[in-house]
Protein backbone atom coordinates (compact mmCIF):
# COMPACT_ATOMS: atom_id res chain seq x y z
CA UNK A 1 0.00 0.00 0.00
CA UNK A 2 1.28 3.45 -0.93
CA UNK A 3 1.29 5.98 1.83
CA UNK A 4 -0.22 9.36 0.95
CA UNK A 5 1.49 12.30 2.49
CA UNK A 6 -0.43 15.47 3.43
CA UNK A 7 1.25 17.34 0.57
CA UNK A 8 0.01 14.81 -2.01
CA UNK A 9 -3.46 14.83 -0.45
CA UNK A 10 -3.61 18.59 -0.99
CA UNK A 11 -1.91 18.52 -4.39
CA UNK A 12 -4.48 16.20 -6.02
CA UNK A 13 -7.60 18.39 -5.52
CA UNK A 14 -5.53 21.50 -6.20
CA UNK A 15 -4.38 20.01 -9.51
CA UNK A 16 -7.95 19.10 -10.44
CA UNK A 17 -9.13 22.64 -9.70
CA UNK A 18 -6.22 24.08 -11.67
CA UNK A 19 -7.06 21.89 -14.65
CA UNK A 20 -10.73 22.90 -14.57
CA UNK A 21 -9.74 26.55 -14.34
CA UNK A 22 -7.38 26.33 -17.31
CA UNK A 23 -10.03 24.42 -19.26
CA UNK A 24 -12.55 27.19 -18.54
CA UNK A 25 -10.11 29.90 -19.65
CA UNK A 26 -9.36 28.07 -22.89
CA UNK A 27 -13.10 27.61 -23.55
CA UNK A 28 -13.66 31.36 -23.07
CA UNK A 29 -11.15 32.29 -25.79
CA UNK A 30 -13.13 33.54 -28.81
CA UNK A 31 -12.93 31.37 -31.88
CA UNK A 32 -11.29 32.76 -34.99
CA UNK A 33 -13.44 32.73 -38.12
CA UNK A 34 -17.15 32.68 -38.86
CA UNK A 35 -19.28 29.64 -37.99
CA UNK A 36 -19.88 27.10 -40.72
CA UNK A 37 -22.96 27.32 -42.89
CA UNK A 38 -24.38 24.08 -41.48
CA UNK A 39 -24.17 25.46 -37.94
CA UNK A 40 -25.94 28.65 -38.96
CA UNK A 41 -28.89 27.01 -40.71
CA UNK A 42 -29.26 24.06 -38.31
CA UNK A 43 -31.69 25.86 -35.91
CA UNK A 44 -34.07 26.53 -38.81
CA UNK A 45 -34.02 22.89 -40.02
CA UNK A 46 -34.18 21.14 -36.65
CA UNK A 47 -37.90 20.37 -37.08
CA UNK A 48 -37.36 18.36 -40.28
CA UNK A 49 -33.74 17.15 -40.19
CA UNK A 50 -32.27 14.69 -37.64
CA UNK A 51 -28.73 15.83 -38.52
CA UNK A 52 -29.71 19.44 -37.79
CA UNK A 53 -31.21 18.41 -34.42
CA UNK A 54 -28.01 16.59 -33.54
CA UNK A 55 -25.95 19.64 -34.49
CA UNK A 56 -28.14 21.93 -32.38
CA UNK A 57 -27.87 19.60 -29.38
CA UNK A 58 -24.07 19.75 -29.40
CA UNK A 59 -22.65 21.54 -26.37
CA UNK A 60 -19.50 23.65 -26.26
CA UNK A 61 -16.44 21.95 -24.83
CA UNK A 62 -16.37 23.66 -21.43
CA UNK A 63 -16.34 22.20 -17.91
CA UNK A 64 -19.90 23.16 -17.03
CA UNK A 65 -21.37 21.57 -20.15
CA UNK A 66 -19.22 18.45 -19.83
CA UNK A 67 -20.11 17.96 -16.16
CA UNK A 68 -23.75 18.60 -17.01
CA UNK A 69 -23.64 15.91 -19.69
CA UNK A 70 -22.10 13.47 -17.22
CA UNK A 71 -24.74 14.22 -14.59
CA UNK A 72 -27.68 14.30 -16.99
CA UNK A 73 -28.70 10.60 -16.57
CA UNK A 74 -28.75 10.93 -12.79
CA UNK A 75 -30.69 14.20 -13.02
CA UNK A 76 -33.21 12.62 -15.41
CA UNK A 77 -33.69 9.68 -13.04
CA UNK A 78 -34.23 12.05 -10.09
CA UNK A 79 -36.74 14.13 -12.05
CA UNK A 80 -38.59 10.99 -13.07
CA UNK A 81 -38.65 9.86 -9.45
CA UNK A 82 -40.10 13.20 -8.33
CA UNK A 83 -42.75 13.02 -11.06
CA UNK A 84 -43.71 9.49 -10.07
CA UNK A 85 -43.76 10.32 -6.35
CA UNK A 86 -45.64 13.60 -6.50
CA UNK A 87 -47.53 13.03 -9.74
CA UNK A 88 -49.64 15.67 -11.42
CA UNK A 89 -47.47 16.59 -14.40
CA UNK A 90 -50.61 17.71 -16.25
CA UNK A 91 -51.55 19.92 -13.31
CA UNK A 92 -48.05 21.39 -13.18
CA UNK A 93 -48.15 22.11 -16.91
CA UNK A 94 -51.50 23.85 -16.60
CA UNK A 95 -50.33 25.93 -13.66
CA UNK A 96 -47.21 26.92 -15.57
CA UNK A 97 -49.38 28.20 -18.42
CA UNK A 98 -51.77 29.91 -15.99
CA UNK A 99 -48.87 31.65 -14.25
CA UNK A 100 -47.37 32.72 -17.58
CA UNK A 101 -44.13 30.80 -17.02
CA UNK A 102 -42.51 29.45 -20.17
CA UNK A 103 -40.36 26.75 -18.56
CA UNK A 104 -41.14 23.09 -19.32
CA UNK A 105 -42.23 20.61 -16.66
CA UNK A 106 -38.78 18.96 -16.61
CA UNK A 107 -37.10 22.24 -15.74
CA UNK A 108 -39.63 22.87 -12.99
CA UNK A 109 -38.87 19.43 -11.55
CA UNK A 110 -35.18 20.35 -11.60
CA UNK A 111 -36.03 23.49 -9.65
CA UNK A 112 -37.83 21.31 -7.11
CA UNK A 113 -34.74 19.10 -6.79
CA UNK A 114 -32.57 22.17 -6.22
CA UNK A 115 -35.01 23.37 -3.57
CA UNK A 116 -34.89 19.96 -1.90
CA UNK A 117 -31.07 20.03 -1.89
CA UNK A 118 -31.02 23.53 -0.38
CA UNK A 119 -33.59 22.52 2.21
CA UNK A 120 -31.63 19.37 3.08
CA UNK A 121 -28.42 21.38 3.50
CA UNK A 122 -30.19 23.88 5.76
CA UNK A 123 -31.80 21.04 7.72
CA UNK A 124 -28.47 19.26 8.19
CA UNK A 125 -26.86 22.47 9.40
CA UNK A 126 -29.73 23.03 11.83
CA UNK A 127 -29.57 19.42 13.00
CA UNK A 128 -25.83 19.65 13.65
CA UNK A 129 -26.41 22.85 15.60
CA UNK A 130 -29.12 21.19 17.69
CA UNK A 131 -26.95 18.16 18.40
CA UNK A 132 -24.08 20.37 19.44
CA UNK A 133 -26.17 22.68 21.62
CA UNK A 134 -28.32 20.06 23.37
CA UNK A 135 -28.58 16.37 23.99
CA UNK A 136 -31.21 15.79 21.30
CA UNK A 137 -31.48 12.23 19.92
CA UNK A 138 -30.12 11.56 16.42
CA UNK A 139 -33.61 10.61 15.26
CA UNK A 140 -34.76 14.18 15.87
CA UNK A 141 -31.85 15.51 13.80
CA UNK A 142 -32.72 13.17 10.93
CA UNK A 143 -36.37 14.23 11.16
CA UNK A 144 -35.39 17.92 10.99
CA UNK A 145 -33.26 17.33 7.90
CA UNK A 146 -36.02 15.29 6.23
CA UNK A 147 -38.66 17.92 6.98
CA UNK A 148 -36.42 20.69 5.62
CA UNK A 149 -35.79 18.69 2.44
CA UNK A 150 -39.51 18.07 2.01
CA UNK A 151 -40.27 21.75 2.51
CA UNK A 152 -37.68 22.67 -0.11
CA UNK A 153 -39.18 20.13 -2.50
CA UNK A 154 -42.75 21.41 -2.11
CA UNK A 155 -41.98 25.14 -1.90
CA UNK A 156 -41.65 25.72 -5.70
CA UNK A 157 -45.00 24.02 -6.30
CA UNK A 158 -46.71 26.21 -3.71
CA UNK A 159 -45.13 29.33 -5.22
CA UNK A 160 -46.30 28.22 -8.66
CA UNK A 161 -49.87 27.69 -7.43
CA UNK A 162 -49.85 31.12 -5.79
CA UNK A 163 -48.55 32.78 -8.97
CA UNK A 164 -51.19 30.98 -11.05
CA UNK A 165 -54.01 32.10 -8.75
CA UNK A 166 -52.77 35.69 -8.76
CA UNK A 167 -52.55 35.82 -12.55
CA UNK A 168 -55.98 34.25 -12.98
CA UNK A 169 -57.39 36.86 -10.61
CA UNK A 170 -55.79 39.63 -12.68
CA UNK A 171 -57.20 38.19 -15.89
CA UNK A 172 -60.64 37.87 -14.32
CA UNK A 173 -60.47 41.56 -13.39
CA UNK A 174 -59.38 42.47 -16.93
CA UNK A 175 -61.98 40.29 -18.62
CA UNK A 176 -64.92 42.79 -18.74
CA UNK A 177 -62.78 45.52 -20.28
CA UNK A 178 -61.28 43.18 -22.87
CA UNK A 179 -64.71 41.85 -23.84
CA UNK A 180 -66.10 45.38 -24.17
CA UNK A 181 -63.22 46.33 -26.48
CA UNK A 182 -63.87 43.20 -28.49
CA UNK A 183 -67.58 44.07 -28.65
CA UNK A 184 -66.84 47.58 -29.90
CA UNK A 185 -64.54 46.21 -32.61
CA UNK A 186 -67.16 43.70 -33.73
CA UNK A 187 -69.91 46.32 -33.67
CA UNK A 188 -67.75 48.54 -35.89
CA UNK A 189 -67.87 45.89 -38.61
CA UNK A 190 -64.59 44.03 -38.08
CA UNK A 191 -64.38 40.27 -38.22
CA UNK A 192 -63.41 38.09 -35.29
CA UNK A 193 -59.72 37.70 -36.29
CA UNK A 194 -59.32 41.45 -36.89
CA UNK A 195 -61.09 42.28 -33.62
CA UNK A 196 -58.83 39.92 -31.66
CA UNK A 197 -55.79 41.42 -33.34
CA UNK A 198 -56.89 44.94 -32.45
CA UNK A 199 -57.60 44.06 -28.79
CA UNK A 200 -54.25 42.26 -28.49
CA UNK A 201 -52.46 45.29 -29.93
CA UNK A 202 -54.27 47.90 -27.84
CA UNK A 203 -54.44 45.99 -24.53
CA UNK A 204 -51.57 45.73 -22.07
CA UNK A 205 -52.77 43.20 -19.48
CA UNK A 206 -52.28 39.48 -19.09
CA UNK A 207 -55.46 38.55 -20.94
CA UNK A 208 -54.50 40.78 -23.88
CA UNK A 209 -51.13 39.02 -24.01
CA UNK A 210 -52.90 35.66 -24.15
CA UNK A 211 -54.95 36.95 -27.08
CA UNK A 212 -51.69 38.06 -28.70
CA UNK A 213 -50.48 34.46 -28.45
CA UNK A 214 -53.69 33.33 -30.17
CA UNK A 215 -53.13 35.86 -32.96
CA UNK A 216 -49.53 34.69 -33.39
CA UNK A 217 -50.68 31.08 -33.67
CA UNK A 218 -53.26 32.08 -36.29
CA UNK A 219 -50.55 33.85 -38.28
CA UNK A 220 -48.48 30.65 -38.07
CA UNK A 221 -51.26 28.68 -39.74
CA UNK A 222 -53.32 27.34 -36.83
CA UNK A 223 -57.10 27.65 -37.33
CA UNK A 224 -58.64 30.38 -35.20
CA UNK A 225 -61.17 28.09 -33.49
CA UNK A 226 -58.45 25.59 -32.58
CA UNK A 227 -56.13 28.30 -31.22
CA UNK A 228 -58.90 29.83 -29.10
CA UNK A 229 -60.03 26.46 -27.74
CA UNK A 230 -56.49 25.43 -26.85
CA UNK A 231 -55.81 28.71 -25.06
CA UNK A 232 -59.08 28.45 -23.11
CA UNK A 233 -58.26 24.89 -22.01
CA UNK A 234 -54.77 25.90 -20.90
CA UNK A 235 -55.96 28.91 -18.90
CA UNK A 236 -59.02 27.35 -17.29
CA UNK A 237 -60.70 30.74 -16.72
CA UNK A 238 -64.50 30.14 -16.81
CA UNK A 239 -65.57 33.56 -18.23
CA UNK A 240 -62.94 33.36 -20.95
CA UNK A 241 -64.01 29.79 -21.76
CA UNK A 242 -67.62 30.93 -22.20
CA UNK A 243 -66.51 33.74 -24.48
CA UNK A 244 -64.42 31.35 -26.54
CA UNK A 245 -67.41 29.05 -26.91
CA UNK A 246 -69.47 31.99 -28.17
CA UNK A 247 -66.72 33.01 -30.62
CA UNK A 248 -66.31 29.47 -31.95
CA UNK A 249 -70.08 29.13 -32.38
CA UNK A 250 -70.18 32.45 -34.23
CA UNK A 251 -67.34 31.34 -36.51
CA UNK A 252 -69.15 28.09 -37.31
CA UNK A 253 -72.71 29.44 -37.71
CA UNK A 254 -72.19 33.11 -38.54
CA UNK A 255 -74.37 34.35 -35.66
CA UNK A 256 -74.07 37.95 -34.35
CA UNK A 257 -71.82 38.41 -31.35
CA UNK A 258 -72.01 42.02 -30.19
CA UNK A 259 -75.08 41.69 -27.95
CA UNK A 260 -73.96 38.33 -26.55
CA UNK A 261 -70.50 39.61 -25.63
CA UNK A 262 -71.95 42.77 -24.11
CA UNK A 263 -74.14 40.61 -21.88
CA UNK A 264 -71.10 38.48 -20.98
CA UNK A 265 -69.18 41.60 -19.92
CA UNK A 266 -72.09 42.81 -17.78
CA UNK A 267 -72.42 39.39 -16.15
CA UNK A 268 -68.70 39.42 -15.38
CA UNK A 269 -68.96 42.84 -13.74
CA UNK A 270 -71.95 41.71 -11.67
CA UNK A 271 -70.05 38.59 -10.63
CA UNK A 272 -67.06 40.66 -9.52
CA UNK A 273 -69.38 42.89 -7.47
CA UNK A 274 -70.95 39.87 -5.80
CA UNK A 275 -67.52 38.42 -5.05
CA UNK A 276 -66.45 41.76 -3.52
CA UNK A 277 -69.56 41.89 -1.32
CA UNK A 278 -69.02 38.28 -0.21
CA UNK A 279 -65.39 39.03 0.67
CA UNK A 280 -66.49 42.10 2.62
CA UNK A 281 -69.06 39.99 4.50
CA UNK A 282 -66.43 37.40 5.43
CA UNK A 283 -64.04 40.08 6.66
CA UNK A 284 -66.60 42.26 8.42
CA UNK A 285 -65.10 41.73 11.88
CA UNK A 286 -61.57 42.38 10.67
CA UNK A 287 -62.70 45.59 8.97
CA UNK A 288 -64.08 46.89 12.29
CA UNK A 289 -60.68 46.71 14.05
CA UNK A 290 -59.28 50.01 12.70
CA UNK A 291 -62.57 51.78 13.46
CA UNK A 292 -62.63 50.50 17.05
CA UNK A 293 -59.00 51.51 17.49
CA UNK A 294 -59.80 55.01 16.26
CA UNK A 295 -62.80 55.30 18.60
CA UNK A 296 -60.69 54.10 21.53
CA UNK A 297 -58.09 56.76 20.75
CA UNK A 298 -60.78 59.47 20.67
CA UNK A 299 -62.24 58.37 24.02
CA UNK A 300 -58.78 58.27 25.61
CA UNK A 301 -57.98 61.75 24.28
CA UNK A 302 -61.26 63.10 25.66
CA UNK A 303 -60.55 61.64 29.11
CA UNK A 304 -57.01 63.00 29.21
CA UNK A 305 -57.92 66.46 27.90
CA UNK A 306 -61.16 67.81 29.38
CA UNK A 307 -61.08 70.79 27.02
CA UNK A 308 -61.60 68.37 24.10
CA UNK A 309 -64.94 67.09 25.38
CA UNK A 310 -66.98 69.91 23.99
CA UNK A 311 -65.07 69.80 20.69
CA UNK A 312 -65.63 66.02 20.45
CA UNK A 313 -69.34 66.49 21.12
CA UNK A 314 -69.52 69.17 18.50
Amino acid sequence: MVRVSPAIALAVPAGILLGLGLWTLVALVPRVGAPRLSARIAPYLSAVSPAARELVRRRPAEPVSAIGELLRPAADALRQGVSVTLGGDETIERRLRQAGWTMPVARFRSRQLIGAAIGAAAGIALAVTLLGASSAPPVAAVAVAALAAGAGLLAPEQLLARAARARLARMAAEYPTVVELLTLALAAGEGVPDALRRVARVGSGDLARELAVVVAEVHAGVPLAEALTRRASLLGLPPFTRTVDQLVAALDRGTPLADVLRAEAQDARDESKRALLEAAGRKEIAMLVPIRSRLGYLHASRDLHPDLRGRHRG
